[in-house]
């Protein structure tokens, strides 16, 4: 066998209350794509901070290149040839695509930046990845896979040999995840080793060479992507067998309309090139049911769903909550006429992430926890925060814990547990179970479907067609801003969602 470019034995690493990682060995050879799987928790991030030099280990060792190495900065790490690439960038926004390729290392003599170096520097690298980006354009104004391959250009400027790629298909739509498949195989073929961090399976068995699965902080399995499949991947991550990787649900007996948009419409500015406009978007969300939203990036859902909970302004149109136009102005607005939003990115618009469990739970409720309308009853609070744990079983040291040190899907759970607190009529979810692993997203299937058995509208905004077609009574389709079709789950296929999404559809029983 092939030495390794990769070695870390006997990696463990502890934390107050918590056991993170457990002698976890972990192998990757030259030249290939090798998946590190996991549920959230599992101990992925904690494996990847220690390579990364973010982390030290409290025992084990890591081999590089057959030498052992030791990390005690991400410096050190870029030094030798390791390059992680987040889930959030970590470009400067305002900066162009070759300051951020070459930051803290532009070539010139003393304090002099050699633009014209730099530029050529980028331009050969950019070459060399199949793109057309150009070396001062702003990143700013870049897509989110733009983005995405500046991230990698800064890799290869530093000379790395491995690369590190936390969830990297995430926000991409189809055609741009086949295009960075295309990138990541030009880069094997030149040698490089590229460790996939992802919670899609499928992509695994399309990219991946080898495979290492992590659970509760320990090793469990490793092998040949070719001699295994999705279900033998998910019983080694879950520990258990998994029938499917999406939840379905028995038809549901829909109510009376909670939701209706009336042709809600938003114009482009001119200073906003890139904001998808709103072209005269109608649709009813009805009591018990789960409504589905698909469409492919750019296609207006977010915006709607946004401009549903008074996040950003609309021209045009009007919302109605039971049958009676609302004036939503601010979220505020929208929170008093009981309309909720779990947005797409938790982190950034839904969680204070260095505040605990218990104020991220409650603080859309705090008029049910109030003493003396004025000041907040910490034992009715805990009361509240302990039924949520345990009806969606949020795992979670404490209620004190701080909510950045959960998994992504306990993460969510407190989201979801937040709204559920607030009793809505209707709650928008972006994109429920983006970045969560596949037991979680079963659990949070579940809890949207006792949510809407409760008699709650929900609005389900998802960029997997699998999961459209699991979770959702009805369908509504959307491209470029505009609604393009309805269609009940049980006339639905992937194959007809894809052509309403693309080319617009009439409208379907």
């Amino acid at each position: 066998m092939t030495e390794p470019l990769l070695r870390m034995s006997g990696i463990s690493k502890r934390f107050p209350g918590v056991q993170a990682l457990d002698d976890v060995t972990f192998e990757v050879a030259p030249g290939e794509i090798h998946a590190l799987l996991g549920e959230n928790g599992a101990g992925k991030s904690t494996l990847l901070k220690i390579l990364s030099g973010a982390q030290q280990p409290d025992e084990g060792e890591i081999v590089l290149a057959g030498a052992p190495v030791t990390m005690t900065s991400p410096h050190d790490a870029q030094r030798l040839g390791v390059a992680t690439i987040y889930q959030e960038f970590t470009l400067a926004p305002n900066m162009s695509v070759a300051e951020n390729v070459f930051i803290g290392r532009e070539p010139g003599a003393g304090p002099f930046v050699n633009w014209r170096k730099m530029a050529a520097d980028t331009r050969a690298i950019t070459d060399r990845l199949g793109l057309g980006l150009k070396p001062f354009a702003v990143v700013r104004d870049l897509s989110v896979a733009e983005q995405q391959m500046v991230e990698i250009a800064r890799a290869l400027s530093m000379q790395s040999r491995l690369i590190v790629m936390d969830e990297p298909t995430s926000a991409l739509s189809a055609a741009e995840v086949e295009k960075l498949f295309r990138i990541v195989r030009d880069l094997k073929a030149q040698g490089l080793s590229i460790i996939f961090v992802t919670h899609r399976l499928e992509e695994v068995m399309e990219i991946c060479d080898r495979y290492t699965v992590l659970r509760d902080g320990r090793f469990v399995g490793a092998g040949r992507v070719a001699e295994t499949t999705i279900d033998g991947i998910i019983r080694l991550m879950v520990g258990r067998q998994v029938d499917a990787l999406f939840a379905h649900r028995e038809e549901a007996k829909a109510g009376e309309a909670a939701l209706r948009v009336e042709g809600l419409s938003r114009r482009g500015k001119a200073q906003d090139q890139n904001a998808t406009v709103l072209d005269n978007v109608s649709l009813e969300a009805r009591r018990g049911e789960i409504l589905g939203l698909a469409g492919l990036v750019g296609a207006g859902r977010t915006e709607m769903a946004r401009a549903i909970f008074g996040a950003d302004p609309f021209d045009s149109g009007r919302i109605l909550v039971d049958g009676k136009p609302v004036d939503i102005r601010s979220p505020q607005d929208a929170i008093r006429h009981g309309i909720g939003l779990v947005p797409e990115d938790r982190k950034q618009q839904a969680l204070f992430l260095s505040l605990g469990v218990r104020p991220n739970l409650s603080m859309a409720a705090h008029d049910r926890i109030l003493t003396g309308k004025v000041f907040i009853d910490e034992a009715a609070e805990r009361r509240m925060v302990e039924e949520y744990r345990k009806s969606l079983n949020i795992r979670m040291a404490s209620q004190d814990q701080v909510v950045a040190n959960l998994s992504g899907g306990n993460q969510q759970k407190v989201v979801l547990a937040r709204w559920l607190a607030l009793r809505p009529r209707v709650l928008i979810v972006d994109e429920p179970t983006r970045g969560i692993d596949i037991g979680a997203k079963v659990e949070v299937h579940n809890l949207l479907y006792e949510m809407a058995r409760s008699g709650i509208a929900v609005v389900a905004i998802s960029s997997e067609l699998p999961e459209v077609l699991a979770i959702s009574d009805r369908i509504v389709t959307m491209r470029e801003g505009r609604v393009t079709g309805e269609i009940a789950r049980k006339d639905a296929t992937e194959e007809r969602l894809m052509t309403m999404m693309t080319l617009g559809g009439k409208k379907a029983a």
